[in-house]
């Protein structure tokens, strides 16, 4: 769909938008090159390439008709508009002449809608993206080759073969041992549709269902059409008997669950069928003179709809790189290093977003303004501050529903848990610091952990601490099993209370389990103690690392160590107080512990 409403960057990098002047100088310059998939991203890089030196022999190969596509409509970032701009203004007039654009994104809950904008978005048909680049393919040359299945011999026949055969690539599964993928399936099942109308805005609808939560995503990319997605968690998609329907009737089940948004119109299909999202990662893009391209290198989900830009962004830096350096080799490396932080860090907005709208249910009851806010800000990559820029009044809106002070950013707002209100949003997180002494935390402690409530902070952790000296991960871990151990902390705690009023100090509880009697992080992190150790408490007798330990292996204690040791220390002497059934600490400052990790 759009990297706007979710904030999903990309890098549109502008290909040269010259011929090269002397191509066959360079050394191993690919002159005979194959593309695998007649997509957006193949035929675009195909353009490309073939613009910058029309002496390349420039192939593609599909399997499917030129008018067969999947899905219905495409958006496009700016960012990547200015890329392609750039590197072919003929694409960019054609592309510029179709897109419909619009600002703002609905969210309608619970019969009512609220309205955001200042988003940006531009889309046109994937149909008439197609038919704009085979004009500008067939225009420079390349030899687009239809129902036709690619042969298995293009490495050894060509100097270069771009792998853009999809998420499902038959290239990526053929040299799995040298791009080794990861595919992951995900909770939701979506189906791809139309409607025959055009939506006023990018629209967000939440139905609530005797089956469970249902949502449609939509926005229009005609004058008179729309894409509609209609997603769902798997569980609901059973519950429903989706899975027992067939195609017509599932579209004529989802237009009557969504009559209202859809305006009593029915929906099309496009040989539309459930699936469900796979998330695509490989170790390696290239192997030899094989490369791979957009939904073949990598995938990200549609509701943060990167997948057609990504694939184009491929394309303007695979050209661009293949222009720069001197041998295939380097072109192809400098094309993974370029590419793959960008991809990265829009899959990780893309996982965000995807597992946001897996777990939907959860938000139903949040107050309408928040509701609509957090589906906004779901990729963490729109904030508050970047909401407030792109539509103040829908910002001020969801401060005034929230209880924000005029002027006071929401994470300085007080926050409940239970019988306890911080004083601010802002939690400073626990990290494990091994400075402990027999588990006792010392000066460092009270100065590290002091600073940070000084600092203003609502609420304070500690690192781990030990519910044993078994449950130690290391000689310096900080425990809370011996009376010396709870009158440290006390000093600690009572530092905070006294010279930083309003912060809150917790203690995060734990048990090493399998990864446990081991050496300091900086002498060996997870590796084995090589004398003093202790015995192990674990679920199982499986090793944490294929170097660890085990309950079987371990080497008692063979005789006193120093200061900053594995000595278990002594008990605590007994007490009034009531203590927690795991350690020796008072329930006061104490929790259930959960299962050893």
């Amino acid at each position: 769909m759009s990297a706007s409403p979710s904030g999903a960057r990309g890098t549109a990098r502008p290909a040269p938008t010259h011929p090269h002047p002397h191509p066959h100088t360079k050394p191993n310059h690919p002159l005979r090159v194959a593309i695998i998939g007649g997509g957006p991203g193949g035929l675009y890089a195909a353009a490309l390439l073939k613009r910058l030196d029309p002496t390349r022999d420039i192939t593609v190969w599909e399997r499917n008709a030129p008018d067969d596509t999947f899905g219905f409509g495409v958006v496009l970032s700016d960012e990547t508009l200015g890329g392609i701009e750039h590197a072919d203004p003929q694409v960019y007039e054609a592309l510029q002449r179709d897109f419909i654009r619009w600002d703002d994104i609905d969210i309608v809950h619970r019969n009512t809608r609220h309205t955001s904008g200042g988003h940006g978005f531009a889309a046109l048909g994937r149909k008439r993206l197609l038919e704009i680049l085979h004009t500008r393919c067939q225009e420079l040359g390349v030899d687009l080759r239809f129902h036709t299945e690619a042969p298995l011999d293009l490495p050894r026949t060509h100097d270069l073969v771009i792998a853009a055969d999809g998420v499902h690539s038959t290239t990526r599964e053929t040299y799995a041992d040298a791009f080794r993928p990861h595919l992951t399936p995900h909770r939701c099942r979506y189906i791809w549709l139309a409607a025959d109308f055009p939506f006023d805005s990018f629209r967000f609808e939440i139905a609530e269902t005797e089956h469970g939560v249902m949502q449609l995503h939509g926005y229009p990319y005609a004058p008179d059409a729309s894409t509609v997605i209609i997603e769902m968690r798997e569980e609901v998609w059973h519950a429903a008997g989706f899975d027992e329907l067939g195609e017509a009737e599932s579209i004529e089940r989802c237009a009557k669950i969504f009559a209202e948004a859809l305006r009593g119109r029915p929906l099309k299909s496009n040989n539309s069928a459930w699936t469900t999202f796979r998330t695509v990662v490989n170790d390696r893009w290239s192997h030899g003179n094989v490369v791979l391209l957009g939904d073949a290198a990598h995938t990200a989900h549609f509701s943060i709809g990167s997948g057609t830009k990504l694939a184009v962004e491929d394309a303007l830096a695979l050209a661009a790189c293949l222009e720069e350096q001197d041998t295939l080799d380097e072109a192809l490396t400098a094309y993974e290093a370029e590419r793959r932080p960008v991809v990265a860090s829009t899959q990780r907005a893309a996982r965000a977003s995807l597992e946001w709208f897996e777990n939907l249910a959860l938000y139903l009851d949040q107050p309408p303004c928040q509701f609509a806010f957090n589906l906004l800000t779901r990729s963490r990559r729109v904030t508050h501050d970047n909401l407030r820029l792109r539509d103040p009044r829908f910002t001020a809106a969801v401060e005034d529903e929230f209880g924000c002070p005029p002027g006071t950013p929401p994470m300085f707002t007080p926050f409940r848990l239970r019988g306890l209100t911080l004083r601010n949003r802002v939690v400073v997180s626990p990290m494990d610091m091994y400075s402990a002494v027999d588990g006792v935390p010392g000066d460092f402690h009270l100065v590290h952990l002091g600073a940070r409530a000084m600092g203003g902070a609502g609420l304070v952790m500690t690192e781990m601490v030990c519910v044993s000296a078994e449950g130690r991960i290391t000689p310096g871990c900080a425990g809370l099993y011996t009376g010396r151990q709870a009158e440290a902390w006390k000093r600690i705690t009572n530092f905070v209370h006294d010279r930083a009023p309003g912060t809150a100090i917790g203690v995060q509880l734990g048990h090493s389990g399998r990864k446990g009697s081991t050496k300091l992080m900086w002498e060996g992190m997870d590796e084995p103690l090589e004398e003093g150790n202790w015995p192990l408490v674990a679920p199982s007798a499986l090793p944490y690392k294929r170097f660890s330990q085990t309950r079987a292996n371990c080497h008692a204690p063979s005789s006193p160590t120093s200061a900053n040791s594995s000595r278990r220390p002594p008990p605590a002497p007994p007490g009034p107080a009531s203590t927690c059934s795991n350690c020796t600490a008072p329930t006061a400052i104490c929790s259930p512990v959960s299962s050893p990790r």
